[in-house]
């Protein structure tokens, strides 16, 4: 009986091996792009215009999510003469922006000079949502500190405030603390 049962066995275990040997096989070639655009959803591109003291100033396609580090690394890395302690690599740039890198002793921007009312101070002395630190956010009437950050890390995960009333995505701020600050800041 023993040896029927593995007769058996050895019969089935041929024959499958025999099927699997004659299969026919269908052979299906993937690019390494088309394996990449599979792997991974797809991302809208941001653009971004790098000027300044870098390899290749110009305007540059980036994945959204990108950061200062990537667009500068985009147009070929810092220059010779650049002040890479003026820039934030970590920052995630938004569609649209420019971003520039200035060269060692370069006079910042009207809105970042001295006596301008501080980063992210515009022309009319309205705070911009855009580029203002947690400074002069904080001297908003209502804004403190903890939500000085707030908006800030929101800038940084969702990119440029495109309207002020993005700020009603700020978890904290409502109709009423808007209406507060509308004439005091701009985008």
């Amino acid at each position: 009986m023993t040896v029927v049962v593995i007769a058996a066995l050895a019969v089935t275990v041929a024959v499958g091996i025999l099927r699997t040997t004659t299969a026919p096989v269908e052979t299906i070639t993937i690019s390494e792009t088309d394996a990449a655009l599979a792997a991974s959803p797809a991302a809208a591109p941001v653009y971004v215009h790098v000027s300044g003291a870098v390899t290749t100033p110009g305007l540059y396609r980036l994945d959204e999510g990108a950061r200062v580090v990537d667009a500068v690394s985009a147009a070929g890395g810092f220059g010779d003469a650049a002040d890479e302690a003026a820039v934030n690599l970590a920052r995630v740039i938004s569609d649209g922006e420019q971003l520039h890198v200035p060269v060692i002793g370069e006079a910042p921007p009207p809105e970042l000079a001295p006596g301008a009312g501080g980063p992210g101070t515009a022309p009319g002395g309205k705070v911009n949502l855009n580029s203002a630190d947690i400074a002069t956010l904080d001297t908003l009437p209502r804004i403190g500190p903890a939500m000085a950050q707030r908006i800030i890390d929101w800038r940084d995960e969702n990119g440029r405030f495109t309207s002020v009333d993005d700020l009603l995505a700020v978890p904290g701020i409502g109709d009423k603390m808007l209406a507060a600050l509308r004439e005091l800041v701009t985008v």
